[in-house]
Order: C-alpha cells, then structure tokens, then sequence
C-alpha cells in the first residue's frame, strides 16, 4: 500500500520539475520517512517507466543515484529499499540548542498555501504556458552544453540572455539600459537579498511600502538593515516631509507598477518627487517591478514605463523576475544597474554570490529572442481581464460590504474586509475548501494593519470562479462562527 501512494504521488501533474529527478526526489523522502521500509522490492525499471509515463532512462537514472547514495541495493534480483541506520528523535531541550539567530526570529511569517490553487496570489496561468516550445528550446540549449556551461555561469549571466533581457526590457518598459548594465541571478529573493547587502550596510534604515512584499521586507531584516513602514494611498507611498527629515533613507523598496498587496500604482508626481529626492552615495531606490506586464485598464493599455526610464543615471535599481511572465521554478530572476555601477556591483555580486542555470539562461534568451514570450503575454492578457472582471462579479455578489481594491494591473485584487472575523482564520477555512487566499494583515508592519484578503486570479478558471468566491464566503461563515465561540 506505501509503495502505492508513493506511486499515485508520482503520477500527479508535473510543474517544472524533470520526471527523473521528481522520481529521485519521490523515492528519496519516502525511504527517509520510512514509508517504504528496508527490504522493500522495487518495481523493475521497465515497468515502473510504464506505470508512471516516463522514460526506462529515466528511472535507471534515479535508481542508480539511490543506489550510489545508499537508499537501494541493487543485484540480480532486482532493487530493494536498503536498510538505513535509525534516525535520532531530537527532544525539545536537544532542539533548544540549535535555535536560530534573533535575526531569523524577526522574520515576517507568511501563510503561503498551495502555490497550485485557485487564489494562491503570485502565480501565473501554468497551464496555459506554451510548454511544447519551452521543451525544444530547452532540448536545442542542452545539445550545444560543453564543460564551461556545466560549471558556474558566466559573471553576471549568459551574455546571450543579458542582451535580450535588454532589449525585452527597452521594448516593453522603457527601461534605457546596455547589456552589460543587467544581471542574471537565480531568482528575485536572491535579487532582493544582494541589493540588500550590496547597496546598504547594517543598521542603515530602508523605507518599505506599508502593506509591504514579505520577502523584500525579510531581505532587509535578514541584512541587519532598519526597516521604516511607510504609508501607502491610491496614489503609491506617501512619504512626507517629516519621515525625510527624521529617518532618511539609505534604500527605498518600491513596487510601483502594481502595488503588493493594496495594487495601487505609484503617481508620476510621486516617481518624479523621489528622483529628485536621490543623491548618488547617499541612497538607492529598489524598483521591483512587480506585476508590470498586465495593465487592465483598458484593452489597448500599455503597462506604465518603469521610473529608471525616467533618469536613467539616477541611483536606481530595477529588478525584474520571469516567475510570474513563465513559472515560478525556473528561477531566474535580473537587475539592471546604473552605468555608472557595473563594474563595482558586478564584481561585488560575483563575489558573494555563483550562479548556474546556463542552460536554461541559452533557452530563455532564445524564448525573448523569437517574441514568444511577448506572443504569449499578448495572447494572455484578456483571458486574465476576463477573470478579474468575472472574480470582482462574484466578489460583489458575496462580500457586499467589502471593499475591492487594485485592479488596473497585475493578477490580483484585494479585499478589505470588517475587523471580524479576522482574516487568518478565513485564510485557515478557505484552505478546508480547497481555496487558497493570503491574509492582509501579514502584510503589515505599522500600526494601520488592514483586514481582508489577497486574492490571485492566475490559476483560477473564470467559469470556476463563481464557485470559489462562494467557497470563500463559506470559509468566512465559518471563521465567524468560531470567532464568536471563541470570544463567549
């Protein structure tokens, strides 16, 4: 029976991962959790490939790894699970001397949910993503692998992908940069975490739109950095005079575009006003642009250029990522840095941190080369109109006295919901009703903390999604009942 629900888990969609390498991983942790017990024979290669629609190359390849690690035994009769020595129960005094650093303890926690479900915020249509093609390019880039390419990538990343990360860049927002001005590094926290170190020291303060994006707010905090929770409106962050005068800042995290979570976008007066505000040496502004790529406003509408178009000299530092445009496991994410700090940023980024993924950096340059990412970017924006107009429909329908917020761009609306019942419990039921959403008030670090809910619409189906908003009222009923037994 074990061997069978490690099976079923092996047949379920794939997202990103290489079936070999879901087979190692599957096999692995079974065995380390010991749901597969010593002794246990395997199926054989042949047949496991049938069973789980892969390759035959495929499973020796996994096998051959566990076996290489100690997991299986392998002789004439087939492979067997190997029989592993006891591992240890760490009791709570034993864990209490391996406690982290108050540093990790001042990280803001998240409720993330499946990444996979309806309303999980962040998460493009991975269903829809032309996966044929990502495959052949990928196959191309592996047939043109020499040794250089299997070590670590070239400082800063392919020069193939850094040039049309440019170009991509120049074309749809307005970003004014040379090839040499971008970075590749292997996904946005990695981004976010060397401006954070490269651009700021310890105990410098860094303005972050309040409700802010949890992982550039951990960033900071991980960097030994002071983080000041600034006020966000319609208009974007509201910084006034005092807060300059007071606590200036060192480094400014901005998600213009589309704010995240409240989806505001930033006023040109605003953009202008903190330009002026920047002095090269004394401060930075992080432009995260978040959620750019889909303007709703109108059908014709193109996203809002970015603010380092506006100076392009100015202390800027924009940073994009591919995770919401493709999917989140690849992992590939960019800075574009001004002229004038190539050669200091580069050769400090290259020394903290070493980068990899030079195949799929040579796949992904070829993706933006051929104006397939822009096809299906185009090809993609009124199916993601339709389902906020539909989501807003239903949200109407159920939360009446809710307020809806966001919309003109990006893949997500906020919900801002009465006081009661809070909205952790919500986020809590909503996953009992296979929905997954995020609690407002996690985004929050002032004292202006909201109630309601953060609600992404790229995995939700529009005609699904009627349904789900009245699971999520469901889930509310719910919470209330058992915030009212609870304050009795």
């Amino acid at each position: 029976m074990a061997l069978e629900l490690v099976l079923a888990e092996l047949r379920l969609p794939l997202a990103g991962e290489a079936r070999q390498q879901r087979l190692y991983r599957v096999l692995k942790q079974a065995i380390l959790d010991a749901r597969l017990h010593a002794g246990l024979r395997l199926p054989a290669s042949r047949q496991l490939a049938l069973d789980c629609g892969m390759s035959r190359n495929g499973v020796l390849y996994a096998y051959q790894q566990l076996v290489a690690e100690g997991f299986l035994e392998a002789d004439r009769g087939g492979t067997r699970v190997a029989a592993l020595p006891q591992r240890k129960t760490v009791t709570a005094s034993v864990a209490r001397a391996g406690v982290l650093s108050r540093r990790a303890g001042s990280l803001i926690a998240m409720q993330a949910g499946d990444a996979t479900l309806p309303f999980a915020p962040g998460v493009p249509d991975l269903n829809a993503f032309p996966w044929p093609v990502w495959a052949r390019l990928l196959q191309t880039a592996w047939r043109e692998v020499g040794a250089r390419h299997l070590a670590y990538a070239a400082a800063g990343g392919e020069p193939a992908l850094r040039r049309a990360v440019a170009d991509f860049l120049a074309a749809r927002r307005g970003v004014a940069c040379a090839p040499e001005q971008v970075f590749i590094v292997p996904g946005g926290n990695v981004a976010l975490d060397a401006c954070a170190r490269l651009l700021a020291d310890p105990g410098d303060i860094a303005w972050l739109e309040d409700p802010a994006y949890q992982v550039a707010r951990n960033a900071m905090l991980a960097a030994g950095l002071r983080t000041v929770p600034v006020a966000v409106d319609d208009d974007g962050m509201a910084a006034d005079e005092t807060l300059w005068r007071t606590q200036p800042p060192r480094l400014i995290f901005l998600t213009p575009s589309h704010q995240y979570p409240g989806g505001s976008v930033l006023s040109l007066e605003r953009r202008l006003a903190l330009l002026n505000r920047l002095e090269a040496g004394s401060n930075w502004l992080i432009e995260d642009d978040y959620d750019s790529e889909f303007n709703h406003a109108r059908p014709d509408a193109r996203p809002l250029p970015a603010i380092q178009g506006l100076h392009p000299d100015a202390p800027v530092v924009y940073l994009g990522t591919f995770s919401k445009l493709l999917y989140p496991g690849l992992r590939i994410a960019y800075l574009v840095v001004p002229r004038w700090a190539v050669d200091s940023f580069g050769q400090a980024l290259s020394d903290l941190y070493r980068g990899g993924q030079a195949v799929e950096q040579r796949a992904l340059a070829r993706f933006l080369d051929s104006g397939r990412l822009t096809r299906h970017l185009r090809a993609m924006a009124p199916i993601y109109r339709e389902r906020q107009q539909v989501l807003r429909t239903a949200l109407a329908r159920h939360f009446p006295e809710a307020r809806i917020a966001g919309g003109n761009a990006g893949l997500h609306l906020t919900l801002h919901l009465p006081a009661a019942p809070p909205d952790t419990a919500i986020v809590a039921a909503a996953a009992g009703q296979g929905v997954s959403a995020r609690a407002l008030s996690r985004y929050f670090a002032g004292a202006s903390a909201a109630n309601g809910l953060v609600l992404g619409y790229g995995m939700a189906d529009a005609a699904m999604i009627p349904e789900l908003v009245r699971r999520l009222a469901l889930a509310r009923a719910q919470a209330a009942v058992e915030d009212v037994a609870g304050n009795s």
